[in-house]
């Protein structure tokens, strides 16, 4: 435990991470087949795309309010709800949904599994920021997101990869519920470390606590830049699966070139998230944020797009290019940190924004792309991209500190 704690891993909240990667390893096991899965079995690609918004709807909702649910009733209370929400839409949706093809149970049932993993992992989130000093909570949320895209978008499809295979499409979405209650029960039984709240306890002030997800940003306008430049980082990378395959097919490269690429560039991002939360405790979470994560997604973004171009359809040359966009996406980790940091009181609703900020993404890129593309095509959605990342780092500036905390880090 000692030598993780040396790499940045709080020792006591250790099978909390560890939990959140196995959770989030069973979230993950329909990525990247279910939608084809479903249309293959006779669902209208339209019903799938309705399947997958209401899905993204509930993620958001949930996300928004997890901090201050996590704030008011302990973050192992709502950590438990987010399982139990989990475990009766996969129930629903697998055993009565997809068993019969019903359109309707399958899209209240999927809704109801969006609210679980926000819940879960989120929650955690708030209990890592109470309970981590200011000095190491960059390498903490670093080491979060780690486990959280690590889970979900790597050993996720790794498991799934091999289970579909072996136990058949159905089965492995049951296997989920294994998973994420193993996981649960790392990070909610091994788990000893205790949280406690200073939120009131009666009805109507938890009423009011609960509210805060949604005033804090008229009372702490800081936290709302925070929020909008959360939901700037992550809009590209919903942005681009929906027009840059096409895009990469116009250079020759297949459907599972773009695959590799895609997978590849989120496997580094993993290890980036570890790198810029050491380095965002180092240099400053505001300049890391800004120069790492504003700038140098502008620049890498375009780098990205013209790579096709500027290398004559080179695979490995379009690969790093990939890379380099996804580690410096990483650059946005001490946000995490940064942000909670900028309330004395009231981190769970802070962290409620940047959560509601991580999720509206989700409709915000395609959106994006949908509105524009016919007119200004591939190359004026990658500018309004790029744009968007420097708009981000000049909202930065604005996230500076209190002197007490800026005193607490030194």
């Amino acid at each position: 435990m000692f030598y993780f704690e040396k790499l940045g891993i709080p020792r006591h909240l250790f099978w909390g991470y560890m939990g959140i990667l196995i959770f989030m390893m069973g979230d993950g096991v329909e990525q990247g087949w279910l939608s084809p899965y479903l249309v293959e079995n006779g669902m209208t690609i339209g019903q799938s795309a309705s399947l997958f918004t209401v899905y993204g709807i509930t993620i958001a909702i949930s996300s928004w309010f997890s901090g201050v649910m996590a704030e008011t009733y302990t973050p192992k209370f709502t950590m438990g709800i987010g399982l139990l929400l989990y475990i009766i839409g996969t129930v629903g949706f697998v055993g009565f949904g997809m068993e019969r093809l019903d359109y309707t149970t399958m899209l209240l049932t999927y809704a109801v599994r969006g609210f679980g993993y926000p819940l879960f992992a989120y929650s955690f989130l708030v209990w890592i920021t109470y309970r981590t000093g200011k000095n190491e909570l960059g390498r903490a949320v670093g080491w979060f997101w780690f486990v959280f895209t690590g889970g979900l978008n790597v050993l996720g499809a790794y498991y799934s990869s091999w289970a579909i295979g072996a136990i058949g499409y159905q089965n492995t979405l049951w296997s989920s519920i294994f998973w994420v209650s193993l996981g649960a029960f790392f990070a909610l039984v091994l788990n000893r470390d205790r949280f406690t709240t200073t939120q009131p306890k009666t009805g109507e002030n938890k009423w009011k606590a609960l509210m805060n997800g949604i005033t804090i940003v008229k009372k702490e306008p800081k936290v709302g830049i925070g929020g909008l430049v959360r939901v700037i980082n992550t809009t590209a990378q919903f942005a681009f699966p929906v027009f840059m395959p096409l895009y990469m097919a116009e250079f020759g490269f297949t459907t599972k070139d773009w695959l590799q690429i895609w997978g590849t560039i989120f496997t580094s991002n993993i290890v980036f998230n570890l790198m810029f939360g050491f380095i965002g405790d180092r240099l400053g979470w505001q300049r890391t944020i800004m120069w790492f994560g504003g700038v140098g997604c502008a620049v890498s973004t375009l780098l990205f797009f013209y790579a096709p171009v500027w290398f004559a359809g080179n695979y490995w040359m379009v690969m790093l290019c990939g890379v380099l966009w996804g580690g410096l996406l990483a650059g946005y980790v001490p946000l995490t940190a940064l942000v909670p940091s900028l309330v004395q009181h009231e981190k769970g609703a802070a962290i409620s924004i940047l959560n509601l900020g991580a999720g509206l993404p989700v409709f915000i890129g395609p959106a994006i792309v949908g509105l524009t593309i016919n007119s200004v095509g591939s190359e004026g959605v990658v500018w309004i991209l790029a744009i968007l990342y420097l708009i981000s780092a000049l909202l930065t500036r604005f996230l500076t500190l209190p002197a007490e905390a800026q005193n607490n880090r030194h």
